[in-house]
């Protein structure tokens, strides 16, 4: 089979278990409490063990975690019903944006990103005035390092657009569209970093997602919100 078609193959089975994940949280959603604590956004969010985590805390909230791996900034807004508002929470915590940056084709652009983040908040504003939202800033990167099954080639692409620099003008620009809104803008990236500013490697398994371990040190700053 020619790579064209086999990564065309891929690509829509990938998007279908993108709308199955939607398709699940619509009917879990029919059994969640309104009015509660739920985290939204793409693979950094949904991979946030936070259940298991927060059983190490002394307050411990309900939680639905909405995440959705692969996700842009797009797909949140078309999904929002189900991923948020379905649930009414009383706070939310998100995280969308990183795979705008991380864009496949390297076109990306930031003022795409934050025109759908815009009509994200713009949204949840009109249906939930009385939601807490916590805007979460981009965890940090690390495109140093060594990972096992990532060979040079595979290394730059993932990391073409996603880098530190592109992280941190995407968290000013977040910033100043939370405050817009009137919305909280949180950073819990405190001691996920090295020296040199990149995600500590014994966090992380390819340069981008976090272990538990990476996942605790954030939930420690976390908390605070809760």
């Amino acid at each position: 089979m020619p790579q064209e078609e086999l990564d065309e193959m891929m690509e829509l089975q990938w998007q279908r278990e993108k709308e199955e994940k939607v398709k699940k949280y619509s009917i879990l959603n029919t059994y969640a409490k309104k009015g509660q604590t739920v985290l939204a956004g793409s693979s950094l969010m949904e991979f946030f063990p936070v259940n298991e985590l927060q059983q190490t805390l002394e307050k411990q909230p309900i939680l639905y975690n909405r995440g959705i791996a692969g996700y842009v900034s797009r797909e949140l807004l078309e999904s929002l019903e189900e991923c948020v508002l379905e649930l009414a929470p009383s706070r939310l915590f998100i995280n969308i944006g990183t795979n705008d940056i991380s864009s496949a084709d390297g076109e990306y652009e930031l003022g795409k990103l934050l025109a759908n983040y815009d009509d994200i908040l713009t949204r949840i504003g009109a249906r939930l005035p009385e939601c807490k939202v916590y805007v979460m800033a981009y965890y940090p990167v690390n495109a140093k390092a060594d990972f096992p099954g990532m060979d040079q080639e595979t290394k730059e692409n993932y990391f073409r657009t996603r880098t530190n620099a592109a992280l941190l003008e995407a968290n000013q620009a977040v910033e100043e569209l939370a405050l817009k809104h009137g919305y909280l803008f949180i950073n819990v990236n405190e001691g996920l970093t090295d020296e040199e500013g990149n995600l500590k490697e014994e966090y992380t398994m390819d340069g981008v997602h976090m272990y538990g371990n990476g996942y605790a040190v954030v939930l420690q700053q976390f908390q605070a919100y809760l």
